[in-house]
């Protein structure tokens, strides 16, 4: 009887298993899990830069599909036919984007955004709306290079003022002075601590002994009798004020004196007439006065 594993059938057989392990293990370094259902769709891209086969399928960040292919469309020029493999279980609703989203290192990622205010769905085999998002390093290259570029001259100019500062023999200057400034700041502040050490002791010392001597004198003041202080005060003015009266009255000789102008003027006469008198005795002596050394002449 004819053997049915013949040496030939069975290195046919290796080879064919090791092909289909080298396939399975080649799809799933890619990301593709054959035995995992899923459905195929199309999507069209203008342009499909960075997106490159086994490129995740996202929904707000979850892997649901990849792709497998990616095929220049010739029946429609300028347009790219990217075929994806979805999850079985994931129905994808009419009018739903795949945006092909490159970030800032040149990774691309195809987020699908599914239409939530449909109630029909794409069967497996629909061609799917494709967008591509802005590109992030072309929105630098569009918006924010121009931008730099007109602030060149600003940055330039600002700079070229900074080091003319900077260089300015005026702020060495102005630092030394704030060193030296510093400098004597410590010393005043180490003059203060030995102050306020040694010498305040002694100031809140004498402070306390005078504030003690206040409160004693205040203490005195307050067992002094000041009502007949008072009194005997209010007695002495009136004293003085009945004086005061008496002299400016006439009933009284103090106050003739000093209110009478007749007596004054007949005053001012007599000493005006004594002076006239001493003068005239001093001009003219033998006139008032007769007197001899050696007596009186016969």
């Amino acid at each position: 009887m004819k053997k049915l594993f013949t040496k030939e059938v069975k290195i046919a057989l290796a080879v064919l298993i090791s092909a289909v392990i080298l396939v399975v293990g080649i799809e799933y370094l890619k990301g593709i899990n054959l035995m995992k259902p899923t459905n195929y769709y199309y999507i069209e891209y203008k342009n499909v830069t960075g997106l490159t086969v086994s490129t995740p399928v996202v929904i707000d960040g979850f892997k649901v599909g990849l792709v497998r292919e990616i095929n220049y469309n010739y029946d429609k020029p300028g347009t790219v036919t990217v075929e994806v493999s979805l999850d079985n279980q994931l129905k994808v609703p009419s009018g739903s984007k795949a945006v092909l989203m490159v970030d800032f290192l040149g990774t691309a990622t195809i987020d699908l955004r599914l239409n939530k205010y449909v109630s029909t769905y794409h069967s497996a085999g629909d061609v799917l709306i494709g967008e591509n998002a802005p590109d992030m390093l072309g929105s630098i290259q569009n918006n924010v290079l121009p931008q730099l570029t007109a602030m060149l001259p600003k940055i330039d100019t600002i700079l070229t003022g900074i080091q003319t500062i900077v260089t300015n023999p005026a702020l060495s200057e102005s630092i030394d002075h704030l060193n030296r400034i510093t400098a004597d700041l410590e010393v005043s502040s180490k003059k203060l601590s030995h102050i306020m050490d040694k010498d305040m002791p002694p100031i809140l010392a004498n402070v306390t002994g005078i504030t003690e001597n206040v409160n004693e004198f205040s203490s005195q003041l307050n067992e002094l009798d000041l009502k007949k202080t008072v009194v005997s005060v209010d007695s002495t003015l009136l004293g003085l004020q009945s004086i005061t009266n008496k002299l400016n009255n006439n009933d009284n000789t103090l106050g003739l004196l000093l209110n009478d102008k007749q007596l004054y003027d007949g005053l001012l006469n007599t000493v005006g007439s004594a002076d006239s008198l001493l003068i005239d005795l001093r001009l003219n002596p033998k006139r008032y006065v007769h007197f001899s050394l050696f007596g009186r002449k016969k």
